[in-house]
């Protein structure tokens, strides 16, 4: 409450507030008045001029916030209470009403209600020490972190078989060339050719010449001697007489 000069000044804005409130019932210079109101002490002239300020401006969060400070002052939480709830509806950051309502809930005993309006203080700033205190009487130095249920493990076997393992299992897959080789085989009666060599065998070489067959080394004789013996005849004296001689 002010006192000697400051309560004089005090008096004589509030008597200027007053009438131009009286003058413009519409005007919003009832929160200053309510204001001086507050500071002299004045505590029910500042609820009679909020609750009539509201019922022109019914969602003014200001004059919210303020009516529902001056219910706290006059010890009476329950009308805070109602009033701030509905002004941090509006209003979910506005720190004065969070402020106010922490005090109420600690008051009340609602823990976890006092911790989100001290949350929501300390979100905007970490170091406002009104907060940090109300929540060191609550028994926390953190909020509260919302416990997850651990995620099930897949019950399926997540390695994979190792190169030695897959060297020891068998192939049993032929190659589709082979496989048709066989097909072809059986449906002409004929062994199928082999599609790969075997590794010992040797391709012949380009300037090797073949093996000529038996029959083929007979001919070449017979030509041989047929030639010798047209030699020997053209060789041989012809008879004049055309008897042969002896």
């Amino acid at each position: 409450m002010a006192s000697g000069p400051d309560k004089a000044g005090n008096a004589a804005e509030i008597d200027r507030l007053a009438l131009a409130v009286a003058k413009e019932p519409g005007s919003k210079a009832f929160i200053p008045l309510a204001e001086e109101y507050g500071k002299a002490g004045m505590w029910q002239e500042a609820v009679v001029v909020l609750e009539d300020g509201l019922k022109i401006y019914p969602s003014f969060i200001t004059a919210m916030v303020a009516l529902g400070r001056t219910y706290d002052q006059m010890n009476q939480p329950v009308k805070a209470k109602a009033i701030l709830e509905e002004a941090v509806k509006l209003s979910p950051d506005n720190l004065r009403a969070h402020r106010t309502l922490a005090k109420i809930y600690v008051a009340q005993g609602a823990k976890d209600a006092a911790l989100r309006s001290c949350n929501v203080i300390l979100s905007v700033n970490p170091q406002d020490q009104e907060a940090l205190s109300l929540r060191a009487t609550l028994g926390t130095d953190a909020p509260a972190e919302p416990r997850h249920t651990k995620s099930r493990q897949a019950t399926m076997p997540t390695t994979a078989p190792t190169a030695s393992s897959a060297a020891t299992q068998p192939s049993h897959h032929k190659s589709g060339m082979a496989v048709l080789d066989e097909e072809r085989a059986r449906s002409t009666g004929q062994q199928s050719v082999p599609q790969e060599l075997p590794q010992n065998a040797t391709t012949p070489k380009a300037d090797e010449a073949p093996h000529k067959p038996p029959h083929a080394k007979t001919e070449q004789l017979e030509q041989w001697l047929t030639s010798i013996q047209a030699r020997r005849r053209d060789r041989e004296p012809s008879n004049e007489s055309g008897t042969p001689t002896s």
